[in-house]
Parts: structure tokens; C-alpha cells; sequence
């Protein structure tokens, strides 16, 4: 019986080579084309790489550094991924564990009488202890499957972090950008009222009609209009960025949006980078991984398990014929379980597993070109936006001096139409407020980026 049982255990050892196999990371893996770097006027050394930037080296404003602190701090859902953190480690600390054998104290006692004789006391002092012996590597996977899931959770708790950090910086930007639209509406407002203060006085002295006048008080009314909701969207805009830091409303102090800047060296690192600094890309590869010690487990369930075990005591109740009868109880037992009429069910778990191995390893490399694009897409948005943002600061130029002629000849000359200065004036509007969104999305493309390349790391 020994040596089939030695046998047994050799040919197992000698076929389960694979469940031992720590996870390797695929090498069909589109790393060498995730984006066009060469088709962009973009740098890609690693060193300089915007994605391992800090924040706050990224980020220069002082008001919007104390906004990310303060989110950093308060964020539920940061908070939340830390508590995932430490739940993990938890679980990563009880697989280790799971080696070691399991000790158990069991004392006893009980009163007895045999035919109505008086009652005697009795006890048993004692402990048993069990191992699983690990030889099939069922505990190792279990553990180094635990180990993924804790990188996995790390991985979110900085995917989280990184999306608070580009999100304040956004909606700060938009608030800045509703502050120079609300500043520039304001402005036009008041222009229009004189305006229409300067048309009323023309028609009683008979220089212009009456469709005139009306047709400059309508449109003060759109521009008061649209003043209004521009103070909607601001307010709106303080409230979403209050929630956000976790904190009840308050009044944020900023700057202004001439203010921001950029760094001048924009740099994304060559593609095999992203596989180390994008928290999203970690998270699906140690969902693989994870996977795949799975996957490890259920192969190594076909094979046998051993678990030893044995007690200890004192008890002084050996028999029935002597009153209290003391003395040492010892036991040992070896138990070793082969897995023989359950393979159906075996087969199909390892199937499931193989199963739900190959979705991860799809999802994974999904992650990665979802990688590529978002850096491809936020490269050509930069400079698509420094290119409108350029065209548009000239058309102001141009519209300004093209307003003031149409002033002078509208008040000096009949020649020149209400028509003309009206549209004048609408076309500069629309210029200075392209103008702003133009500044805002360069911005808000910068930081989509910085998110790309895992930037905002710990």
C-alpha cells in the first residue's frame, strides 16, 4: 500500500509541473503600436515623461493645489479604495497563514453515575492540531492569487486617485473659464444698454427708426438672457467642485484662466511604460492574473490532498471499572484523499476557469488599447486646441478693430447700417467667447493626458 501511494504521489508531481508556474505576462501583447507618437511633434523619452510628473509640479496654481489637497483628503470615494486596500492585505495576510497548521484547544467535562451510584466528575484536558500538506500547490496559487488581488485594489485606489486629481483640475478650469465668460457677457451687457439708450435718443431726433431701437432691445434681452445662465452654470460649476472635495459649500478662492499654464515639453514615454504607470492597465492585468491562479487552483484539484493530524491530552476518565482512572491520550492520523468519481464536476470548474482566464486576458489587452487611443486622441487634442486657440486670439484682433471703424462710421456717416454694427458686435462676442473655450480645452486636454500616462502616482 506504501509504495502505490508513493507512486501515486510521484505521478502527480511529475504531470502538475504547470500549477506551480508563477503568472507571466503575455507576450502577444500590442505594446509596439499603441500610438502614433512619431506622426506628433511630442518627445517620448522616459525620464520626462508627463505621466510621472507630480501633480503638483504639474498643477503650479496655489489655490487649485489647495483644492486637490483638500479632495485628496475628504474624496468618499478615495476613502473607499483605501478601506479595499487594507481589506485585501487583510485577506493576503490570512492566506499566508493558511501554511501554517491550525492548533485547537478542546477541554472537556461532564458529570456521570452508573445505577443511581454517586455521580463522579470527569475531564479531558487537551488540543488537536491539523496541517494540509500544500504538495499540490492549491495553498500557493490561493495565495499568489490574493497577492494579484491586492495589487488589483492598490491599482484602483491610484486609478481613483488620478481621476479626483484630473476631475478637480477640470472643473476648476471650467469655473474659470465661466468666471472670464461671465466677466465678457457683463461687459456686453452694459455696452448694449447704452447702446440701446443711444438708439432711443436717435429715433426722437429722427437719425435712425423704430425697428432699429427694437431690434437693439431684443437683443439686450438675449444677452441679458444668456448673462443669467452663465451665473447658473457658475454656481452649479462651485457646487459640483464642493461636493467633489467632500466638503458642504463654501466660496472657492482661483485665479484666472490667463493665468494657467502648461509645460512646454510635452513628453508621453514609449508605450511599454503605459503597462507600469496606468493604474487601469495594472488593475486588468492583475485581474489576469488572477485569473490564472484560478485557473491553477482547479488543475490542482485532480490531484491528491494530504492532511495530517493529532491530538494530545490529560483526562481521568480511562474506563468505567476505576474511579477516575488518569492518564495521557495521544492520536495521529494521516489521511490522504484521492479524487476519483468527482471529476465531471472537476472538469467542468477547470473548464469555467479557463473560461473566465481568457475574458481577463481579453479585457487586459483591451485596457491597453483603450490605453493607446486615450493618448493618441488627447495628443492630436492639444494641439488641434493650440491651433484654434491661436486662429481665434487673431480673429478677436481683427473683430476689435473691425467694431470700432463700424462705430465710427455708423455715428459719422450714413453709410453704414445698424445692421452692420450689430453684427460687428455679435461676430467680436462669439470670437472672445470661442477665444476662452478655446484656452479652457487646451487645458482640460492636458490634463486627459497627464490621466493617460498614469500621471498623479503617489
Amino acid at each position: 500500500m506504501k509504495k502505490i501511494v508513493l507512486f501515486i504521489i510521484i505521478v502527480a508531481l511529475t504531470s502538475s509541473c504547470s500549477i506551480y508556474r508563477k503568472y507571466q505576462r503575455p507576450e502577444d501583447l500590442p505594446v509596439d503600436s499603441l500610438y502614433r507618437a512619431e506622426a506628433m511633434d511630442v518627445a517620448t523619452e522616459d525620464s520626462t515623461s508627463l505621466g510621472y510628473m507630480p501633480w503638483d509640479e504639474m498643477f503650479t496654481d496655489p489655490h487649485l493645489q489647495d483644492l486637490i489637497r483638500t479632495g485628496l483628503e475628504h474624496n468618499v470615494d478615495l476613502q473607499s479604495a483605501i478601506l479595499r486596500v487594507e481589506s485585501a492585505k487583510a485577506q493576503l495576510a490570512a492566506a499566508k497563514w493558511a501554511y501554517a497548521p491550525s492548533l485547537n484547544l478542546t477541554p472537556q467535562g461532564g458529570l456521570s453515575s452508573i445505577d443511581a451510584n454517586k455521580a463522579s466528575w470527569t475531564y479531558n484536558v487537551g488540543g488537536a492540531v491539523s496541517w494540509d500538506v500544500d504538495l499540490f500547490g492549491s495553498l500557493l496559487n490561493s495565495k499568489r492569487g490574493t497577492q494579484a488581488t491586492l495589487l488589483q485594489q492598490q491599482a484602483y485606489q491610484q486609478a481613483v486617485r488620478s481621476q479626483i486629481i484630473g476631475t478637480i483640475a477640470n472643473s476648476y478650469y471650467a469655473l474659470l473659464m465661466l468666471d472670464d465668460q461671465v466677466k465678457i457677457s457683463a461687459e456686453n451687457v452694459e455696452i448694449w444698454k447704452e447702446q440701446v439708450r443711444t438708439m432711443e435718443a436717435m429715433l426722437k431726433v429722427g437719425q435712425t427708426n423704430e425697428s432699429a431701437v427694437t431690434q437693439a432691445r431684443a437683443n439686450l434681452y438675449a444677452l441679458e438672457a444668456s448673462y443669467a445662465d452663465l451665473l447658473r452654470q457658475q454656481r452649479e460649476t462651485e457646487n459640483s467642485l464642493c461636493s467633489l472635495l467632500g466638503q458642504p459649500y463654501f466660496q472657492i478662492e482661483r485665479g484666472t484662466l490667463a493665468e494657467q499654464t502648461i509645460p512646454d515639453n510635452i513628453s508621453v514615454s514609449v508605450p511599454l511604460q503605459l503597462l507600469s504607470n496606468r493604474p487601469d492597465v495594472i488593475q486588468a492585468e492583475m485581474a489576469y492574473a488572477s485569473s490564472y491562479y484560478t485557473t491553477n487552483m482547479a488543475r490542482s484539484a485532480f490531484y491528491p490532498s494530504i492532511n495530517l493530524s493529532g491530538s494530545a491530552g490529560w483526562t481521568n476518565s480511562l474506563g468505567q471499572a476505576i474511579t477516575n482512572p488518569s492518564g495521557w491520550l495521544l492520536s495521529a492520523l494521516g489521511q490522504l484523499t484521492v479524487p476519483i468519481f468527482n471529476h465531471g464536476q472537476l472538469r467542468a470548474n477547470l473548464k469555467v476557469s479557463k473560461a473566465e482566464e481568457e475574458i481577463a486576458r481579453l479585457n487586459y489587452r483591451q485596457a491597453l488599447l483603450a490605453a493607446g487611443e486615450e493618448v493618441n486622441n488627447a495628443l492630436f487634442a492639444i494641439q488641434t486646441h493650440e491651433t484654434m486657440l491661436e486662429k481665434h486670439q487673431a480673429q478677436c484682433k481683427d473683430l476689435e478693430r473691425t467694431l470700432t471703424s463700424t462705430e465710427y462710421l455708423f455715428r459719422n456717416s450714413s453709410g453704414t447700417t445698424y445692421l452692420e454694427l450689430l453684427t460687428a458686435q455679435q461676430s467680436l462676442l462669439s470670437a472672445q467667447l470661442n477665444a476662452i473655450s478655446d484656452q479652457y480645452q487646451l487645458l482640460q486636454s492636458v490634463v486627459t493626458l497627464y490621466q493617460a500616462l498614469g500621471g498623479g502616482k503617489e
